[in-house]
């Protein structure tokens, strides 16, 4: 368990990406049951407040900072600790909370292929949004960009294994819900493992 300072989310041990992911201090997280073991990427939303956007309150949030006092909606959040890997803000910004290699708390009560306990063996990816608000075209290229790229570094994740949370708790959540538009996104994505490497990049 990290110490309750506050720490980034940097991994030294990781290959950088050839994008700008920014970390973000967090301590919302702890070690997986087994690093090797990354096997599923589930794609959330969230706002703070609901469906309002452009605010400091989700990395406040994520970074245990958040004033509960400074919304009617947030007292609900009191002593609330949940994270994920990474959140995509509106204008496509990638900010990073937890390191990949260790178990972020995003995804609770959740089933995945008879495995229970999804945040052992998953990626949490947020985006900034709500179910029923249309998400922006730059943070459907970040996450096409960022997808394509944890694939190659995950040998045990595949596109087949990309998931919205509410695939893996169904009845209890909606997220990343009906306006996230999933063909665009499996285009891009496509996309992205048919375009030839960047530079410095493995083929």
């Amino acid at each position: 368990m990290p110490s309750a300072a506050l720490t980034e989310a940097t991994d030294l041990s990781a290959p950088s990406p050839p994008f700008e992911i920014t970390p973000r201090p967090c301590t919302h997280y702890d070690d997986r049951p087994d690093p090797a073991d990354i096997s599923l990427l589930v794609i959330h939303n969230i706002s703070l407040p609901p469906a309002t956007f452009n605010t400091p309150y989700i990395d406040e949030f994520f970074g245990g900072r958040l004033d509960c006092n400074a919304h009617p909606y947030f007292a609900r959040l009191a002593g609330v600790r949940v994270s994920a890997h990474c959140v995509i803000y509106r204008d496509g910004r990638i900010w990073q909370y937890v390191p990949f290699a260790k178990r972020a708390w995003h995804a609770g009560l959740s089933l995945f292929n008879g495995r229970d306990k999804c945040n052992d063996f998953s990626i949490g990816i947020e985006l900034e949004g709500a179910d029923d608000v249309p998400f922006t075209e730059a943070q459907y290229q970040a996450l096409s960009r960022l997808c394509h790229w944890l694939l190659k570094q995950y040998p045990t994740l595949a596109p087949e294994r990309i998931l919205g949370h509410s695939d893996i708790a169904p009845g209890r959540k909606t997220d990343p819900g009906p306006a996230f538009n999933w063909n665009f996104f499996w285009q891009l994505l496509a996309e992205q493992q048919s375009a030839p490497p960047a530079a410095g990049e493995p083929a």
